[in-house]
């Protein structure tokens, strides 16, 4: 969601106005899902609890410094283990699906 764009790339969408009705709209299209990152986007769809799965991917390296995700989220989000990989580099992706 963009207020200062004119365009985007072949593979984003543009959204302008009411950010649930955009997304809700998105999501009953064809397609193999919607994919967001960073850390103002899904906060704002967790919050209209847009977002069917989370997908979180752990590097082996402490920060110590950075945005935190999720932050100021209004509720809790229960969360089902949907799968775990295990990558050549020592990160670990993990898929979860809100309890509803």
């Amino acid at each position: 969601m963009s207020s200062t764009l004119e365009r985007v790339d072949w593979n984003a969408e543009l959204v302008r106005g009411d950010l649930g009705k955009a997304v809700q709209q998105l999501k009953q299209e064809s397609g193999k899902g919607l994919l967001v990152a960073g850390v103002t986007l899904p906060l704002a769809l967790a919050e209209l609890d847009l977002i069917d799965e989370y997908e979180f991917v752990v590097h082996p390296r402490i920060a110590g410094h950075g945005p935190t995700l999720f932050a100021g989220l209004s509720k809790y989000v229960d969360l089902k283990l949907v799968s775990r990989l295990e990558l050549a580099s020592g990160a670990v992706a993990m898929r979860y699906a809100p309890r509803r």
